[in-house]
């Protein structure tokens, strides 16, 4: 087995590095304390060629796969995991999902913008009485001549209120329930289309999440996604694809916070000596450390696992509940080698322990992520 990344690959890390200390940090603190979303820096991104990684080079992406979109994830969310899950959402649940699916017309029209930077990308699956039931949606999609007609909400949508293009589920046969369900590409200019709020987060308050509203949205028959009452396949092929993907945001937090500890262990002093000479805090350390690297190989192994068949569930599931629940106890671990000055704003650790939390929750929650591994490694019980 091989971990190290490949001459391309490291090279990608070093300029989303460098892309990610020079420019990212100058907004990250005001991302989460004005909840700005820093578009320009956003732009910059698309045309250094960080939004396409994973996409086609005859739409606009570099096509090196999922291990260098995870790189470019993981190196952004040490300095804003804000910033990075909004080019998660964009690049992957977005651009990813349509250049998978997409026909060629769409590809060529939509792909492309989105791999520059040009236009923001969005999925709208979740509304507000379907989340961990996701295939349960009440948005309803109505066949009218050479368009469909959709009505409905949709909730907790990353990029929303930004979004120029969003790839929309809605229940075109709901008779048939999750088989009655098909995807649209929704430009944000239809009528009908708009934001009905922006929430107000406790952590990621640098990635617009917002409701949505569609009232009588007419989208042309041509932006259907696959074919008709067959949206949940497209569901499902991206989400492992997704979790897989997403997982490299909390490796990244880890990875920071594991950083920012040894860097104060080994300045801060206490009792005369740096309070890396303590053993509680060593401890601390080397807990962290080894939560990293099991992080890291679970990650690289679902990148694996889905670029080998997307259909497999249990080795995204469990490396993304794995790697967030890791976050976010590598981050409360951080602000305890803090202390006080871990509690505080002025410190990042406190802004890296909120935006953690997330990932245990979106995606599917951790919870529901363990039933699918379950399942998955019993199979039939009948």
């Amino acid at each position: 087995m091989d971990f190290e990344l490949s001459p391309v690959e490291k090279d990608l890390r070093e300029a989303v590095k460098g892309f990610a200390r020079r420019e990212l940090a100058a907004v990250a603190e005001k991302m989460d304390r004005e909840e700005y979303f820093p578009s320009e820096v956003f732009r910059q991104a698309g045309s250094l060629g960080f939004l396409g990684a994973s996409l086609p080079e005859e739409n606009g992406g570099s096509g090196l796969g999922y291990l260098a979109q995870a790189v470019v994830l993981e190196e952004l969310a040490r300095v804003s995991p804000a910033f990075a899950l909004t080019v998660g959402a964009h690049s992957n649940l977005c651009a990813d999902n349509l250049a998978r699916n997409g026909t060629p017309e769409q590809r060529k029209r939509y792909v492309a913008p989105l791999a520059s930077g040009e236009k923001i990308g969005a999925l709208g699956l979740t509304e507000p009485e379907s989340g961990s039931d996701a295939l349960s949606l009440r948005t309803k999609a109505e066949k009218r001549g050479n368009h469909y007609v959709l009505n409905g909400s949709k909730l907790f949508i990353t990029n929303g209120p930004v979004a120029d293009i969003l790839l929309v589920y809605a229940k075109t046969d709901p008779a048939r329930g999750s088989r009655g369900i098909s995807a649209f590409i929704v430009e944000k200019e239809y009528a009908g289309f708009s934001v009905s709020r922006k929430l107000d987060k406790m952590g990621m308050r640098g990635s617009p999440t917002g409701e949505l509203s569609l009232e009588n949205v007419e989208v042309p028959a041509e932006n259907l996604v696959g074919k008709e009452n067959e949206g949940a396949k497209v569901v499902m092929s991206g989400l492992n694809v997704e979790r897989a993907v997403l997982s490299a945001i909390p490796v990244g937090i880890t990875e920071e916070c594991l950083s920012l500890s040894l860097d104060y262990a080994r300045q801060r002093r206490q009792f005369g000596a740096p309070i890396g000479s303590f053993q509680l805090i060593q401890e601390k350390l080397a807990n962290m450390y080894a939560q990293a690297l099991s992080s890291r190989l679970l990650l690289y192994h679902a990148l694996d696992s889905v670029t080998r068949d997307k259909r497999r569930n249990r080795d995204a599931s469990t490396a993304l509940t794995y790697v967030s629940e890791a976050s976010t106890r590598v981050a409360l671990d951080a602000i305890q080698i803090f202390g006080g000055n871990g509690y505080m704003r002025d410190y990042p650790v406190e802004r890296l322990m909120r935006d953690a939390k997330l990932l245990e929750i979106g995606a599917g929650t951790s919870e529901i992520r363990r039933l699918v591994v379950a399942r998955e490694l019993l199979g039939s019980l009948e």
